[in-house]
């Protein structure tokens, strides 16, 4: 069996108890919405905090996996972004929702637990799922732009204001940048206060993954009861669209990635993670703006879906072509 199903099947099955758990109904309607807000606000800034805090700046500022990881983002998010407008022209929305799906990964939520477990004992792991969840959000604040914009309701506000205050209340980002600013000045952090922040980070990976299998569960089940946008059965054009969606997210951009990685010099384990990283699925957060903003709704919570089961065959093939290459 592939070592790398080893952790994503672990990655997976805290899905599925998650899943299952809220299928029976044994805890509050609520706890998946409590489980997120608490990852969001508490634990995943303060893994990234302590992560950051106590790695090196030299190591944070990995400058080509940033530009290489970053480009093979805006890359693929443009090209289905300019694809969709050319398949329904005029419809910014759909076409910024559609590009989201294909370029914004579940790094932080799966790819943190499952670096954590595939290079165990290295703070490049978290470093480098810290880079790209970072330049996730910055990818998501573009998106947030442009269905803002394409909103003919929305509140005339100026885009880049838009995208700053996305970034600038993002926990993750402040935790981030604290966790930069503390390597790169040098300070280390007490002793007792460093241990709090490692232990609540310690409780992210698993509290994230139950929650997204819950959230995964009722956005199923609505969107097959009472979503106005929810998509047919998956059949015909819906069907095509997933599988389109998916094959950008899970072979173009990993392939984009591992191509600039390597013209720009960045080898190793980094070059493994940066790969991986950028295989992942759609994050359900893109799940969450869609249905914030009422636009491919059904289709989104259907690509995450879809997505997470096709890493099973994925994830694997990449790892076995990943350590050829090393």
């Amino acid at each position: 069996m592939p070592a790398i199903l080893t952790p994503l099947l672990a990655v997976v099955g805290i899905m599925l108890l998650g899943a299952l758990i809220q299928k029976l109904r044994l805890l509050p309607p609520d706890t998946d919405q409590v489980l997120n807000q608490y990852v969001y606000y508490v634990a995943f800034p303060a893994i990234m905090l302590i992560a950051l805090a106590q790695t090196p700046i030299t190591e944070i500022l990995q400058w080509g996996f940033i530009l290489g990881y970053g480009l093979a983002m805006l890359i693929t998010y443009f090209s289905v972004f300019w694809l969709s407008l050319w398949a329904d022209p005029g419809d910014k929305a759909i076409a910024a929702m559609r590009a989201l799906n294909t370029s914004f990964g579940n790094t932080a939520f799966i790819g943190i637990p499952l670096l954590i477990i595939l290079f165990p004992g290295q703070q490049s792991a978290l470093v480098a799922a810290a880079i790209a969840s970072l330049l996730s959000v910055l990818m998501f604040a573009v998106a947030l732009v442009s269905v803002e914009l394409a909103n003919p309701k929305a509140k005339l506000v100026h885009p880049l204001m838009t995208m700053f205050n996305a970034l600038v209340r993002n926990p993750i980002v402040i935790g981030s940048l604290l966790g930069v600013a503390l390597s790169a000045l040098a300070l280390p952090l007490p002793a007792g206060l460093a241990l709090m922040l490692q232990q609540i980070g310690n409780t992210s990976s698993p509290c994230a993954l139950f929650a997204i299998g819950m959230v995964l569960t009722k956005a199923m089940g609505r969107e097959t009861r009472e979503g106005p946008e929810a998509p047919p059965a998956l059949g015909g054009r819906n069907l095509a669209e997933l599988g389109l969606l998916n094959l950008f997210k899970l072979v173009l951009q990993p392939a984009l990635t591992l191509v600039l990685l390597q013209l720009l010099g960045v080898t190793g384990a980094y070059l493994s993670m940066g790969v991986l990283l950028a295989a992942l699925p759609t994050a359900a957060s893109v799940y969450l703006l869609a249905q914030r903003y009422q636009v491919l709704v059904g289709t989104s919570a259907n690509t995450i879906l879809l997505g997470t089961l096709l890493t099973f065959i994925s994830l694997p093939l990449l790892d076995y072509l990943l350590k050829n290459l090393n």
